[in-house]
């Protein structure tokens, strides 16, 4: 679980027992008894089998697939797969590839409704880069933290400069939000509108270059504990 589970959990639940020495009854401190315990399920953390053949993307976090298109950067050429966390979603995030981190960029922004389009370029947001490399192949996967309608707290637990393996845990959106992915466009997406996918273990795409004949079929689509 994550920590603000035991913070926002445990806060609750010292106001539920000040209510009831207050009032001698169960009745009311119900309500942050219930309060606390949906905090406690929602900052859960659970742990995730991570796909290991080579080329793999895998999701940086939990929630559905509501698009994947084909977008112009300065950088060329980009697929983007976005997708949406609705509050009853793991909101913990994870690394899409193993690699070194050469950008991170928090941008301050609104709080549209995370299934806005608009939402991708003007709401808070975190912007990570990491470069993977693989034989002899070095690429750039970009993913976006967004704060949603309900989501004001981006957490990230890394800089630029430090290594993260595929799968790891790297940060947290609290409540409603969304994560865009951007891969090179060469990509083999493993995934379409309306996928439910899991940090962590589900495989967002291939990159054909690097992946195997042999490995991405064996791999599937989610492996999960």
């Amino acid at each position: 679980m994550v920590r603000d589970g035991y913070f926002y959990g445990g806060a609750l639940l010292a106001v539920a027992l000040l209510v009831y020495l207050l009032t001698g009854s169960w009745l009311w401190p119900a309500i942050p008894i219930l309060l606390a315990l949906f905090f406690l399920w929602f900052f859960r953390d659970p742990e995730r089998r991570i796909p290991t053949a080579a080329g793999l993307v895998v999701s940086p976090a939990d929630g559905v697939v509501t698009s994947t298109d084909r977008i112009q950067t300065p950088d060329g050429d980009k697929l983007r797969i976005s997708i949406f966390l609705n509050v009853f979603d793991v909101h913990v995030n994870r690394s899409p590839i193993t690699g070194v981190l050469r950008d991170v960029r928090y941008q301050r922004g609104k709080y549209l409704n995370a299934m806005n389009p608009d939402s991708a370029e003007h709401n808070e947001q975190n912007i990570v880069v990491v470069e993977g490399s693989e034989a002899g192949h070095t690429f750039q996967v970009t993913f976006k933290q967004i704060a949603g309608l309900l989501a004001r707290r981006i957490v990230f637990n890394h800089k630029a400069g430090e290594s993260v393996e595929r799968g790891q845990r790297v940060g947290l959106i609290k409540f409603g939000s969304r994560v865009d992915v951007l891969l090179p466009a060469t990509v083999a997406l493993r995934v379409s509108n309306g996928t439910r996918v899991r940090g962590g273990a589900t495989i967002l795409a291939e990159i054909p270059t690097l992946a195997t004949t042999s490995n991405p079929a064996r791999e599937t689509t989610e492996a999960l504990v």
